[in-house]
């Protein structure tokens, strides 16, 4: 009989302890909740994120790589949008809600972004989109503002990752 021990010159894997795979999905009063509270903090890009997340259920590097062009048509948004998805290279069609394309507009009129552009541009470059990283982070206060267990959704924001993580869609 072999019995395996660790010996303790073995490194601890990253996700021992952690909640990894599939994430439980908001319940549609959670969700009010959350779009609620952005309406009222008048946050407008946040607004915009958290129902395209909604409305698309795209992984968080296929949302925040969005481009202005790939949900709008000059000043008007596309009811419908196709996007590819980085992780499977397959495309993903989905509907753009009333509310969703308002405050999309809200958000692009505001940012004075223009086609080519981020949808979420970084705040510090941007050149550049809201990084990966960033969105767990927000959607951590989201979820945690109304009072949930941030561990059971989305990915942690904690760097227990690899260090390429920030890169890469891994979820």
């Amino acid at each position: 009989m072999n019995v395996v021990t660790e010996s303790p010159s073995t490194p601890t894997p990253w996700n021992k302890g952690k909640l990894v795979g599939q994430k439980v999905p908001l319940r549609l009063r959670d969700i009010w909740a959350i779009r609620v509270r952005l309406q009222l903090a008048k946050k407008t890009r946040d607004l915009a994120l958290f129902n395209l997340a909604i409305d698309s259920k795209l992984r968080g590097c296929d949302l925040v790589n969005l481009r202005v062009r790939d949900i709008a048509h000059g000043a008007c948004i596309s009811p419908r949008a196709i996007v590819m998805q980085q992780k499977t290279h397959r495309p993903v069609q989905f509907e753009i809600t009333e509310q969703t394309r308002i405050a999309i507009i809200d958000w692009i009129q505001l940012a004075q972004l223009r086609s080519e552009d981020f949808l979420f541009p970084s705040r510090i470059n941007s050149a550049k989109q809201l990084l990966t990283r960033q969105y767990a982070r927000i959607v951590k206060a989201w979820v945690t503002e109304i009072g949930l267990d941030a561990s059971m959704y989305g990915q942690s924001p904690d760097p227990v990752g690899p260090p390429q993580a920030d890169k890469r869609c891994n979820a």
